[in-house]
């Protein structure tokens, strides 16, 4: 029954269907050959799947993030970027990677960061002479810590499915998301070095102070989703209504950046982004269920630990597994897919949920950046008007920093639980 689920999902991938039918209709095929359940089991757990509050945080964070995006406000963060760090040397990569800490306090995915502020820093950075491949990699690389700090829609996704607290998810994954960024700045220092690269702007206070005011009530949105999450006032789904409507004020009526047009556009684009995310997720509730009661979650852990049952070679195993996975299937579904059957196996070894929920994250995070399916490496192509493949090579030096920082952050719980440990527990 397990190889006959699996396979027919396998097949209806190969031949073209998308990974939401792939997972309905493989689980539809099993149900009906078996004859024991009713055909409609398959209707009434993809429903249950999708009725879930923390799942409403979906369509909220991928609003913000668009409206902070269509309302100009991202320039403003690269300003206030360029003021605080371009002074250094190799200044405008610096520039690129506080610019993407800041803004993933906001949208809470790769694409809108790669897409929205990846516009903005690769033209800059052409234009004072950086090369195109040195500024792809670094955009791509810097892209991916949006879904590492909150909010964070892997994290939504992934608290759903683990039955954890989204809230300790993203308390977790601050850390975590600033030591990406630090390792990435040491890169950045590095190749100043080796190349020579100038600085790009003289540290100037006034300008410092300039460009704080214009960016602090942007600046105020991670302090504002974050704050609140911690302390209680409102939880991780409300927190996402909260960031929505705060983009909308600033866009429509404090900047005047964003029409009613802008509006309608965005909420459309929100509302075909959010059904295909909601479809995975319902596909991937009726598969994760026949992956349960098949047996295929206990036989994985079984195999696992017949090779060894050392915790930090079963990470090890994982870590790999996974970033073999982010190259072949999107992020969202492959949480969707893998956390009923890694999830035992964790548990089994004694990781915390928690835990793992970010280096599962970060680990698809790094399959952004990897072919063939590396999302963040087609928007970059087409953003910087250069091939798929100069884009691959740009952003492979970059995986350095993220794989130092996988590390780190799989064989480190303490630093990842601190903050959910200070504040939930």
């Amino acid at each position: 029954m397990s190889a006959f689920l699996v396979l027919s999902f396998l097949v209806l991938l190969v031949i073209g269907a998308p990974v939401a039918i792939a997972l309905a209709g493989s689980s539809l095929l099993l149900v009906m050959s078996q004859g024991s359940l009713p055909n409609l089991v398959v209707v009434h757990r993809m429903i249950s799947g999708v009725d879930s509050f923390p799942l409403l945080a979906i369509p909220f964070f991928i609003m913000a993030g668009s409206l902070m995006n269509s309302g100009g406000i991202t320039e403003r963060i690269y300003d206030f970027a360029l003021a605080l760090v371009g002074w250094l040397k190799g200044g405008l990569g610096h520039v690129n990677v506080i610019g993407s800490v800041i803004f993933a306090g906001m949208s809470g995915t790769a694409v809108a960061d790669a897409g929205g502020l990846g516009n903005i820093e690769i033209k800059a950075m052409r234009d004072h002479g950086y090369d195109v491949d040195f500024s792809v990699g670094i955009t791509g690389a810097s892209s991916t810590i949006g879904p590492i700090i909150p909010p964070s829609l892997p994290m939504v996704i992934y608290g759903v499915m683990a039955n954890c607290s989204i809230g300790q998810l993203f308390a977790a994954g601050v850390i975590p998301g600033l030591l990406m960024a630090a390792t990435m700045m040491i890169m950045v220092a590095w190749y100043a070095h080796v190349r020579g690269f100038h600085r790009d702007a003289t540290f100037q206070l006034a300008r410092l102070w300039y460009t704080t005011k214009r960016a602090f009530l942007p600046l105020m949105t991670p302090v504002l989703l974050i704050g609140g999450t911690t302390t209680g006032i409102f939880t991780p789904t409300e927190a996402a209504i909260a960031a929505t409507a705060y983009a909308l004020v600033l866009g429509m009526f404090v900047y005047r950046t964003l029409s009613w047009r802008g509006l309608i556009k965005v909420s459309m684009e929100t509302t075909e982004t959010t059904a295909i995310i909601l479809l995975i997720v319902a596909g991937a509730s009726i598969f994760g269920w026949l992956l349960t009661t098949t047996k295929v979650t206990d036989n994985v852990a079984e195999i696992v630990l017949s090779i060894t049952d050392r915790p930090w070679a079963v990470l090890l195993i994982v870590n790999i597994f996974l970033l073999i996975i982010g190259c072949f299937m999107e992020t969202i579904a492959a949480i969707t897919i893998l956390v009923p059957v890694l999830l035992p196996l964790m548990e089994k070894i004694g990781v915390d949920p928690v835990h793992f929920g970010l280096i599962m994250v970060l680990n698809l995070m790094i399959g952004l950046l990897t072919p063939p399916v590396g999302m963040v490496l087609y928007i970059l192509a087409r953003v910087a008007n250069i091939s798929f493949e100069r884009t691959t090579k740009a952003c492979a030096p970059f995986l350095i920093p993220l794989l130092v920082t996988l590390a780190i952050v799989t064989y480190w719980p303490g630093m990842v639980l601190w903050l959910p440990t200070m504040f939930y527990r």
